[in-house]
């Protein structure tokens, strides 16, 4: 057997060996008591059987005698060598008439005896010996009265019998109990090997070596499924794992810009002196790349938030509509700077947070402002479907590369060079927020572009009604 694991718990496989033990032991301890309680059911209906034949015996000699005398002899003369078997005969007046001779017991009296319902056929215990006996009465050929006849037959060979086989049976359930713990064992050993294989495979996973998978496989069907959910979560954990490799790599990447800036220029200042115009215009420069180290900071925290999965800090509903024209109006200078033409269309409620919306929106607002072509027209359309509102931001320009699509969202990419414009101050997080702000009211985000046109489809729960 295994050893107990911690704190004196045993095993999955001590359990599972000593519960097949448990079974199979009272099998066979339930088939060894049936066995027993039939042996003993038949002998008491063979001596039955045989009390029965030696009465019709008994009742067809005194049927035929012609006197006490001639009864006695004959009576004798058929029972002499029954040695397991004693007979007594008594009339009516109580004397007998005859009597088996004697084999070191006594006759039992039918009123010490143990007598079945139709009071014929009993057992009598006498000091360590069980007999079975039967009584009953005929009416002989020479008298007017019927005789008492009382017949009893030694179970000791019965008893003989079922002892042996009660000592047999006791070791062969030993020697059963003992094959069963081990074939049982065995047996549950070799069943949970699958998860022995699936733990050795499991200890080789670390952050290096984040490949290894389950036997889905190789391993029983009743595992199968254990074994598929947890590829499926090594699959999610290599999966965030590369990102938060790939996040630490292109933070360090975008921090690095603005620290090195700061500190040439630093430097540089530090070298010789200046006049006063001067430092102030390196404070300033400084002052801009604290802010977007604030901003990118700031972003970085706000993510972390939303995938942390926390409640909308203040949940209202509200027009779509009116919140989207509230942020043309912001862009609207920048927009005719550009001569793109504007547009809004469609309505619908939002149940979730007013300013996330606004900063969801804005980030995309921002991004097709700056990728559209002079003279170009961006497009914010509102929609209803079932339990959603769709608000889609779309700008014409050039196509996006469709291998790039499903990275725009990832933290700190940005899409094809071609498409980058140096007086961007844009960190890569805007999309990436956009997308958390849109998980975290329990919608989604999705972004096409084909044709000239590039749409982003912003996903929101609309208000339930009350019931």
């Amino acid at each position: 057997m295994q050893r107990l694991t911690r704190k004196g718990k045993l095993s999955l496989t001590s359990r599972l060996a000593l519960f097949f033990t448990a079974v199979a032991a009272a099998v066979v301890l339930g088939l060894g008591g049936l066995f027993l309680v039939v042996t003993e059911k038949h002998f008491v209906e063979l001596d039955r059987m045989t009390l029965q034949d030696k009465r019709h015996l008994i009742e067809k000699i005194l049927q035929n005698t012609k006197s006490v005398d001639d009864a006695r002899w004959r009576l004798n003369e058929a029972l002499n060598y029954h040695e397991d078997l004693q007979v007594q005969v008594k009339d009516a007046q109580g004397e007998t008439v005859f009597q088996s001779p004697a084999s070191g017991f006594a006759v039992p009296d039918r009123n010490s005896a143990s007598i079945d319902k139709e009071g014929s056929f009993g057992v009598w215990r006498h000091a360590d010996a069980e007999f079975h006996i039967l009584s009953f009465e005929t009416l002989p050929a020479y008298a007017p009265s019927p005789l008492k006849v009382l017949i009893a037959a030694d179970t000791k060979h019965h008893i003989q019998f079922l002892n042996g086989i009660r000592t047999s049976f006791a070791i062969y359930v030993i020697a059963a109990i003992l094959l069963c713990s081990l074939l049982s064992w065995l047996a549950a050993r070799q069943g949970l090997a699958p998860l022995r294989e699936m733990k050795s495979r499991a200890a080789v996973v670390t952050g290096q070596k984040m490949s290894e998978r389950m036997p889905v496989e190789a391993v029983p069907v009743e595992m199968a499924d254990l074994a598929h959910e947890l590829n499926r979560m090594l699959d999610r954990l290599q999966d965030d794992f590369q990102r938060l490799t790939d996040f630490a790599s292109d933070l360090a990447h975008e921090l690095r810009t603005p620290i090195s800036n700061l500190l040439t220029q630093t430097q540089v200042v530090l070298a010789s002196k200046r006049d006063a115009a001067t430092y102030r215009d390196i404070l300033a420069s400084n002052a801009e790349e604290f802010q977007r180290l604030a901003r990118m900071v700031s972003d970085m925290l706000f993510l972390a938030k939303t995938e942390r999965g926390v409640s909308l800090p203040r949940k209202e509903q509200f027009s779509a509509q009116q919140e989207s024209y509230a942020l043309l109006e912001f862009y609207e200078a920048v927009a005719e700077e550009k001569q793109i033409h504007l547009k809004l269309k469609g309505d619908g409620l939002v149940d979730g947070d007013r300013l996330m919306f606004h900063r969801a929106v804005s980030n995309l607002l921002s991004n097709a402002l700056r990728y559209t072509p002079h003279a170009g027209m961006v497009t914010i359309d509102i929609e209803t479907a079932a339990s959603w509102t769709l608000v889609t931001v779309e700008n014409t320009g050039q196509d996006i590369d469709p291998k790039v699509l499903p990275r725009l969202f990832d933290r700190f990419y940005r899409a094809d060079p071609s498409r980058a414009h140096p007086d961007s101050d844009g960190s890569g997080l805007g999309l990436a927020i956009t997308r958390a702000i849109a998980e975290a009211h329990g919608g989604s985000i999705t972004a096409t572009s084909a044709d000239g046109r590039t749409r982003f489809t912003l996903k929101f729960p609309t208000p339930q009604p009350t019931s």
